[in-house]
Order: structure tokens, then C-alpha cells, then sequence
């Protein structure tokens, strides 16, 4: 080939999208990382309906938290069938993402001062609200105020165990690793009571509608994040540009719908304003 003529190819391969190279993020980048991948690694929970479940038949795991997730691996690979799931207990969340285990948490996740100075939150794309679950039959706790020597069952790590201590001093709590712990405790009589955000309660109501009641008194409200290494600023503004399109093009509303929505609650406390 003349040198003219290989001059020609290399221009022609520019104007032709970089001979093949489909990776439209800056190279280096997290995003550009996981396109080369191919593959988008999202530490999620297995245990919580509605949010991040796994079910025990199929295997796939379902939630509104889990569509969140498909919506990122559809954009950064293509498809939202490029991802691998890798269960993040409550404890466990700031680790798997410092350790590079996963690439982004995306599990019920608060934004917390405490947890920011470990990882970067994107900006809110839920907001919750805490509540009680009890048995059935439990007439007795029908308020936050009725806890007096009680026994609470929640998760180590959370800032629903953090808000319990301050306004409900005088229950006993049971802290365990994950919420589904806390179910057969709560059906043995074990524990009174299980206490974590509502919308993840409603997801273990689903499940045992005839065993227990949702108190429906809430208290407090948590922004839910997604969490990506710490100073990771532009995989973090790329996310935060996810959540405000999901927003205004009703992607949100559809995942809410089809998730969260079954349960017959509505998304108007828990969605963020439009960005």
C-alpha cells in the first residue's frame, strides 16, 4: 500500500467510527471498563421481594432494585441481560465495592453521612420510609410508641437498627445479617416485631399475607443510592444522568409498576422529583 493510500484508510477508518471500536465512553473510564467487559457486575439482595429477590425456581432475580440494575447493563453493554448479580448483604455493601467485588451496590441502599465518607452515592432515585411488621393476631403494637419492652428484629449495618435506638429506647433489638433471618424469628414468636423500610416489609407481607399485618405508622425517610467507589465522580454523574432520564421518560414508573407496584402501593412518597 502506497503511503497515500494508507494515509486514505486511516481517514476513512476515523470517519467510520474508529474501525469497529463501539466504546463510546472515555477510555480509562469505569463505564469504558465495563463495556470493554462486556459485563456489568451489580452487588444486589436475594433476599428482599420487590427490591432484590431471588427466586428459588428460576433463579432470576427479581425487584425493582434488580430492574434499576438492567436498565444501567442496557445502556453500558447493549443489553440488560450483560449482568451478573452478586448477593450484598446489608454489612457487607461498602466492602464489596471498595474491594472492586462488584462494580456498583444497588441495595436499598441509604445515603448516610457515615457511609458517604466510604463510597459515592448518586444522587436519590427512591425514598422509603421506615415501619413495623408483626403477627397477625398482635394487637398489642399498633405505634412506634408501643415497642416498650418489645423485641425488634433488624439488620446489622442499618440505619433502620440507628433510628430504633433513638426513638424507640426502650425495645430490645435483634440484630441479625439479612431480613430474611428475622421472618421465621418473627413467626416463632421469637421477636415481636420486624422493623425496616416499608417497602421492603411489604415485599415479606406478600409473601406471608395470613401470618402478619404492616403497622402502615411510618417514621423517617430514607434516600436510597446507588453506591460506586469511593471518588469514582464520573461513574457517578454518568448514574445520576441514568436516574434523571429514567424519570422523565417513565422508565421509573414502569419498573415501579411492575416491582413494587403489584403490591397495590403507590410511588408518590417514594419517587424523586424530576431532575
Amino acid at each position: 500500500m502506497t503511503p497515500l493510500r494508507a494515509l486514505l484508510a486511516v481517514l476513512l477508518c476515523v470517519v467510520l467510527a474508529g474501525c469497529g471500536d463501539d466504546n463510546p465512553f472515555p477510555e480509562g473510564s469505569t463505564m469504558w471498563r465495563i463495556r470493554e467487559r462486556g459485563v456489568l457486575v451489580v452487588g444486589t439482595k436475594f433476599d428482599q421481594p420487590m427490591f432484590g429477590y431471588k427466586d428459588p425456581v428460576s433463579g432470576r432475580i427479581t425487584g425493582f432494585d434488580a430492574e434499576m440494575a438492567r436498565l444501567i447493563a442496557k445502556d453500558l453493554t447493549g443489553s440488560e441481560s450483560n449482568i451478573r448479580f452478586v448477593e450484598t448483604v446489608t454489612r457487607e455493601r461498602e466492602n464489596f465495592i471498595a474491594q472492586g467485588v462488584v462494580d456498583l451496590v444497588i441495595a436499598t441502599y441509604s445515603i448516610t453521612p457515615t457511609r458517604a465518607r466510604l463510597v459515592t452515592f448518586t444522587d436519590p432515585y427512591y425514598y422509603a420510609g421506615q415501619d413495623l411488621l408483626v403477627r397477625i393476631a398482635d394487637t398489642t403494637i399498633n405505634d412506634l410508641s408501643d415497642l416498650d419492652g418489645k423485641t425488634v428484629c433488624t439488620a446489622k449495618g442499618s440505619t433502620s437498627s440507628d433510628r430504633l435506638r433513638a426513638e424507640a429506647p426502650g425495645a430490645a433489638l435483634e440484630i441479625v445479617d439479612a431480613y430474611s433471618i428475622c421472618v421465621p424469628a418473627l413467626m416463632a414468636g421469637r421477636v415481636d416485631a420486624i422493623s425496616t423500610d416499608d417497602t421492603i416489609l411489604l415485599g415479606l407481607l406478600d409473601q406471608h399475607p395470613d401470618m402478619f399485618r404492616l403497622v402502615r405508622k411510618p417514621f423517617g425517610r430514607e434516600p436510597y443510592g446507588i453506591g460506586v467507589r469511593r471518588e469514582d465522580i464520573g461513574f457517578r454523574d454518568y448514574l445520576n444522568g441514568l436516574i434523571a432520564r429514567w424519570l422523565r421518560d417513565g422508565q421509573w414508573d414502569r419498573a415501579f409498576k411492575d416491582t413494587i407496584g403489584v403490591s397495590g402501593a403507590t410511588s408518590e412518597e417514594s419517587r424523586p422529583a424530576n431532575r
